[in-house]
This record gives C-alpha cells, structure tokens and sequence, in this order.
C-alpha cells in the first residue's frame, strides 16, 4: 500500500503548499508574488506550487481575471489543519518581536490589541550551561536567590528538565542543599560555577513523572446565566473541564487563576474553581510538594 502524497512529501514543498492554504484560508487569495517573496523561489517555481496545490486540493482556488490573483472558492475544504490558535499565535509572536514580518506566513493583518508582556529576566548563557548539565547528566553550582533568604546563596543542583508556568520559566531539578527536587526560576539564578558528574536519577522526580487531572467548574457564587457564560467560554461538559498536568506543575496552575484564594474574592474575579481540591492535595503530599 503507498503512503499518502503527503507522507511522501519533502518538507521544503509542503512547507510552500502549507503557506498557499494558510493565505487562501485566512487572507482569501494569493498570487505567485507571495510565494516568490516568502521563499525566494522562481516564478516557474511558485507556478508549479500553486498548480500542485490545486491538485492536491482540487476545488480549493479558483484564478480572478479581475484581481488577477487566485482566490478561495465558497466550497474551501482545508487540506493541512488549520486552526484559529495557530493564526492568533503567528499575531502574538510578531507582536513579541520572536519573528518578523518576513518569516511569518501571515499576509494581511488585522488591527490588535496586544498586552506587553513583563518579562523575566533570562540570561542566554545560564540557559545554555543548564542544558548542558541536563544533556550530560551533570551537577552544576548555581548562586541562587530564594525568596526565603535575604541574600543569594551558592548550591549544587542536578537539573533534569524544563518547566513553563505562563509567567516565568524554572528549572526542575534536585537539590543538593534541600535534599529534594524543587523548582529554580531562571531570573534568580544569579551566577554559574562549576560542573561534575550526576548521580541523581531523574526518574525519582515523582512529582515531575506524576500526572493529575484538574477538573474545573464555575464558580457556584455567580448566577445561573453567568454560569452558563463560564462554561461556554472554557467548553465545559456538564459543567466541568478537566486540564492535565504534571503534579509539580498543579500549585502553579491554582496560582495563576487565582484558585488557591477563590474564597477570599468575589466571584467575578475568580470566575472557575476547584472541584477536586482534597483529592489533588493528597497527591501533593504524597509527593512532597506545595498543597493548594
């Protein structure tokens, strides 16, 4: 049985098809120019993609004399998956400044709105020298400052991962001053020493290799109709959305949609709470970690 064409594809040629979809889907048309600019391909090249894509999703575009452009049809049937989170993350990274103009797939743009973003402070070469130590299984010194001391502090950790909250990146890692694997934010790791061999087995992190559903539901304090708006929002199904993720990761979690202060709020501005709070903190304390 022969794989798909797709299956079969070099990447440099669905990358080109991927882009003629994405502009017929989102901007309604594209010309050879578009290519030709996006890839610096030839004219013949940018021809032949467009008469490829035609092919492979025959009924897709159709030639405006009068634009003198190719256009979506009114029967558009995506060939690649395309999704709304993929356009408004292409938005957020320009906005970002993480890519420009020239290397996103986005043609016409809307007027937005983007919040700036307060960011971290992440230092390009701690990050390197801890992906070294995970890379190499290997203990590096760190000068840390924890919140819970008034100056920073040198100590040896065993990195073994990567950790993102929403706000601000750490490293997960085990440490030797503690005797636990913690949590280091990037930003406060003030200076790197030496390295040695690791003898600390990653897999002992439980808490990291743990996995716990969240289940999620409306306040019960707002009204029935604001309920209801609260499960549209999030999809919920039969009032509950349930969200996985490591145990390690669950404090976090509570702390950035306020979950761990809901009683002390008014409800409008914690708006979903927690429906397995007991539950998820008994994992917790089996693990060693922080209750909620």
């Amino acid at each position: 049985m022969s794989e798909p064409p797709q299956a079969t594809m070099r990447w440099s040629v669905e990358q080109r098809l991927a882009f003629i979809e994405r502009r017929l889907f989102w901007d309604s048309q594209i010309n050879r120019a578009d290519l030709i600019h996006q890839f610096s391909i030839s004219v013949p090249q940018a021809s032949a993609d467009l008469a490829h894509y035609d092919q492979i999703a025959p009924g897709n575009m159709e030639y405006s004399p009068h634009l003198k452009t190719y256009v979506a049809t009114a029967g558009f049937k995506p060939h690649f998956e395309l999704t709304a989170r993929q356009y408004l993350t292409q938005l957020l990274l320009l906005a970002d400044d993480v890519v420009g103009p020239e290397e996103s797939w986005l043609g016409w743009r809307p007027p937005t709105g983007i919040f700036p973003r307060i960011r971290r402070k992440l230092e390009a070469n701690v990050l390197r020298q801890i992906l070294i130590a995970i890379r190499n299984r290997q203990t590096i010194q760190v000068t840390y400052q924890s919140m819970s001391a008034e100056v920073p502090s040198p100590r040896w950790i065993s990195p073994h991962a990567l950790g993102f909250d929403g706000h601000r990146w750490h490293v997960r890692a085990w440490c030797e001053r503690r005797g636990k694997f913690l949590d280091f934010v990037f930003a406060r790791i003030l200076e790197i020493g030496g390295l040695r061999p690791s003898d600390i087995d990653p897999a002992k992190d439980s808490a990291w290799h743990q996995f716990a559903r969240v289940r999620l539901g409306p306040n019960p304090q707002l009204s029935a109709a604001q309920q209801r708006i609260i499960e549209l929002d999030y999809g919920m199904q039969n009032g509950c959305i349930e969200v996985e993720l490591r145990l390690c990761h669950v404090y976090y979690f509570a702390r950035q949609f306020l979950l761990d202060v809901a009683e002390s709020l008014r409800p409008e501005r914690v708006q979903v709470v927690l429906l397995n709070r007991e539950e998820l903190n008994e994992s917790l304390r089996l693990a060693g970690e922080e209750t909620i």
